[in-house]
């Protein structure tokens, strides 16, 4: 019962912190779910479609706002789709080496966390820095732009399933250079978008590999959708340099000791 309570109030919590700065999910709960014992393919598995049903909500919220840009997330996806499937169809071929498995995810988390942190501490300079060296070629898409933001949906294809997170922090940094003159809503709505489906698949993809836990699944998002309500409505009230600075050393010494 102890432990059915501490996964609620780590959902509730992530839940909220979500809410209130639009850091990844991801990042925050997979690190939780190691700490409480969960094996890291379970635990990526299930943080998977726990980041699915719970960036739904946001999908149906922006594009409401018309803060999606749906020509941007296609892009994106036709990159990271299908390098999700190659990378589960990968981790299938392992799937027989337990321990393996285990050993590449928890490393892959590891640099994935790491590179999250920076992100985090860094995401407004590198915004500023972005939009001041714009220039006109930044006005329309073009077909260098598309092929680039193919590459990146690749890359997060590999990272996502690999670690389940790099879909929010990394997604949205890497979107900020490519489009530094598209509005930070539409931006962050667009990465929402195009998160919903890459997280689906590849937690789909590593349930058939029985790295799901419905259980816990259940228990996480009893506690996030409150949370991610509340943490929403108190957004602006903490400041917001505070909570990431915080989150980010937390991420940095969770990737750290993954790696060392």
């Amino acid at each position: 019962m102890d432990f059915q309570i501490g996964l609620i109030v780590a959902g509730l919590v992530v839940g909220f912190i979500v809410g209130m700065t639009g850091v990844g999910g991801g990042s925050l709960m997979t690190p939780i779910l190691l700490w409480f014992g969960i094996p890291p393919t379970t635990a990526v598995g299930t943080d998977l479609l726990y980041a699915a049903f719970t960036k739904m909500g946001g999908i149906y919220v922006h594009n409401k706002k018309k803060n999606i840009n749906w020509s941007i997330t296609g892009w994106l996806s036709l990159g990271s789709i299908p390098a999700a499937l190659l990378t589960l169809w990968g981790l299938h071929s392992l799937d027989t080496d337990v321990t393996a498995l285990n050993a590449i995810i928890k490393f892959s988390l590891g640099w994935a966390l790491l590179f999250t942190s920076v992100a985090v501490i860094f995401k407004k300079k590198l915004l500023v820095f972005s939009q001041k060296h714009a220039g006109d070629k930044f006005h329309s898409e073009s077909k260098t732009q598309n092929l680039l933001t193919v590459a990146i949906g690749v890359l997060l294809g590999v990272t996502v399933t690999l670690t389940s997170i790099g879909a929010g922090a990394l997604g949205t940094v890497t979107l900020f250079f490519l489009y530094p003159l598209l509005p930070t809503p539409r931006l962050v709505g667009t990465e929402i978008a195009h998160a919903v489906p890459l997280t689906l698949v590849a937690g789909l993809g590593h349930a058939t590999m029985g790295n799901l836990d419905l259980a816990l699944l259940g228990q996480l998002l009893m506690g996030s959708l409150p949370g991610i309500y509340v943490g929403s409505m108190l957004s602006g009230k903490v400041p917001d340099l505070f909570l990431r600075n915080a989150i980010a050393i937390m991420l940095f010494y969770a990737g750290f000791k993954l790696v060392a």
